[in-house]
């Protein structure tokens, strides 16, 4: 089968990178011209990729398009497109709903939204998927770990937590930018702190315990450090915060 990808920013790069190291069977994978800085990039990959100036070019030559550009470049994009019932669409596009996909692409065709992350590259990390596709999980299961999820409001809380990405990264950043500033260099910094905060979401994920709080609690000591810091966050309300910013972008995904 071919893939076609429209749009290509750093997920696209990203997913096409994981299918470039997985078992996925495909013929070619077409991609749009849009970020010529990626798109060249991916061109140097392999063989199979080719790049198209045009979107309804991708479309006519693929089986399944995925849609990865921005909300307002798919509002004035997509329903001047042609698309064909025997193809899957899925929507990498936050703020646009299945209904609004449904009258933008004006066909009864396939179509899935899905959430994956730059993780998909090395093949790892969750991709919650609406509606449930057994072509598409299959898909994903191959890059990823695919979530279905039969209800779409349910979903956008999904779009909600991918959007704590960004949030995590900066938090690496200023804590090793913390050791830089107390004697050490940057790259024994950033290979510290991400190499802490990856064994620590691998024993959460691994180990066994009843649930994410018991792990708090067995993480502490009685006026030990990791006690401290946690005493001294809550102070700030950190966690307040994060689940303020959460409700204000599940605001913005339901259209308020």
């Amino acid at each position: 089968m071919n893939l076609g990808f429209i749009g290509t920013g750093e997920i696209t790069k990203a997913v096409v990178l994981g299918i470039l190291n997985s078992k996925i069977k495909y013929k070619k994978i077409y991609l749009s011209k849009r970020n010529t800085k990626i798109s060249n990039f991916l061109d140097k990959k392999s063989k199979k990729i080719i790049i198209l100036k045009q979107n309804q070019d991708i479309i006519n030559k693929s089986k399944i398009v995925f849609l990865a550009v921005t909300p307002n470049v798919g509002k004035k994009i997509i329903k001047n497109l042609k698309f064909k019932k025997s193809q899957i669409i899925v929507s990498f596009i936050s703020t646009i709903k299945l209904s609004e996909l449904r009258k933008y692409i004006g066909k009864n065709v396939g179509i899935v939204r899905a959430i994956p992350l730059p993780p998909i590259t090395i093949g790892a990390g969750p991709v919650p998927i609406f509606p449930p596709n057994k072509k598409i999980k299959n898909f994903f299961d191959k890059i990823g770990e695919t979530v279905e999820i039969k209800n779409e409001n349910l979903s956008l809380n999904f779009w909600t937590m991918s959007s704590m990405m960004a949030p995590y990264y900066e938090m690496l950043n200023y804590l090793s930018n913390w050791l830089i500033r107390n004697g050490l260099n940057k790259t024994k910094a950033e290979n510290y702190i991400t190499s802490l905060f990856l064994s620590l979401s691998k024993n959460a994920s691994q180990n066994s315990y009843k649930d994410l709080k018991e792990l708090v609690t067995k993480s502490q000591t009685p006026k030990g450090l990791n006690e401290q810091a946690l005493r001294e966050l809550k102070k700030l309300n950190f966690y307040k915060k994060l689940n303020v910013a959460s409700y204000k972008i599940l605001k913005r995904l339901k259209g308020k």
